[in-house]
């Protein structure tokens, strides 16, 4: 008689595979709302059932095995199919539409995927996503224009908010932009900006400004996508997270440049109390954000 073979448990696969990303227990246990000890129970519970040890300890983070390196792609493809059953067959009666907007840094990376994944689980539900500035999704979302928006944040605005993380903020430029000359000569360092207003220029400015430094606008720009091509061109520096950098710039300027405050990220929302539709949108793209950032 052929055995049976073991079935790995889904919740411990959800804790092997948050704490991987959290780097520790403790992390994990906050992300799933789950005790340390829950979580390092389920950890242990499926070592047992691959009969094999799948993380270690490395300083004060967990790192993989080699065993676990082999089980993290197959946990994560187990746990995306269940994520999307479920969300199916309860939303199997889900209809409506949702106006979704969002800053270009997100739309460009990782959203698509999440907008992708939500259109087939409700395949009677609508998502129109816009891409516009920040200023432009909090206004369109007070007045009942867009359901959902991602924006970047210093204080949270008036809307119903759901911080999520904070980001460091970053001065970017060609590996060969040749900074130093600027500042022995004491010439206006070139920025590459956006229009005001803009959080990100006024983090760059502020910071120019409290150091000493002379600066000068030197690009401005209506798209990240020109943006990222004038200094590319090497018409100046800018200042972004690392979401979305393209690989031929670089962020080695901290040593010559003062430093940057973090930004916030987060959602907000037309109505405290969304309808369903919204919601499960909402509860989609906040796991997938805690799971990329």
């Amino acid at each position: 008689m052929t055995p049976i073979t073991s079935t790995l448990d889904l919740d411990a696969l959800r804790s092997f595979v948050v704490g991987i990303e959290c780097g520790s227990f403790a992390e994990a246990a906050a992300r799933l709302h789950r005790s340390t000890s829950a979580v390092s129970v389920h950890v242990k519970k499926l070592e047992q059932q691959c009969q094999a040890q799948l993380v270690k300890k490395q300083g004060r983070h967990l790192v993989l095995t080699p065993s676990g390196e082999r089980l993290m792609g197959y946990a994560k493809r187990l746990l995306a199919v269940n994520d999307e059953a479920l969300m199916s067959l309860r939303g199997a009666l889900l209809q409506g539409s949702v106006q979704l907007g969002l800053q270009e840094d997100f739309g460009e990376s990782f959203i698509p995927p999440v907008l992708g994944q939500f259109a087939k689980a409700h395949g009677g539900v609508q998502v129109t996503a816009h891409i516009a500035r920040n200023q432009v999704l909090i206004q369109a979302t007070e007045s009942g224009e867009m359901d959902l928006a991602l924006i970047w944040c210093q204080q949270p605005p008036h809307n119903a908010f759901t911080p999520l993380k904070r980001l460091p903020l970053r001065w970017i430029s060609t590996p060969d932009f040749p900074l130093s000359d600027y500042l022995q000569r004491g010439e206006p360092v070139p920025l590459v900006m956006f229009e005001s207003p803009c959080l990100f220029r006024k983090c760059a400015t502020d910071a120019l400004d409290a150091a000493g430094i002379a600066w000068r606008v030197a690009f401005v720009s209506q798209s990240l996508g020109g943006i990222w091509a004038a200094v590319n061109a090497g018409l100046g520096i800018t200042v972004r997270s690392a979401i979305g950098v393209p690989h031929s710039l670089t962020s080695n300027l901290s040593a010559q440049l003062p430093a940057l405050p973090s930004i916030g990220i987060g959602l907000i929302q037309r109505q405290p109390k969304p309808s369903e539709v919204v919601e499960q949108l909402k509860q989609l793209l906040l796991l997938e954000l805690e799971r990329q950032l």
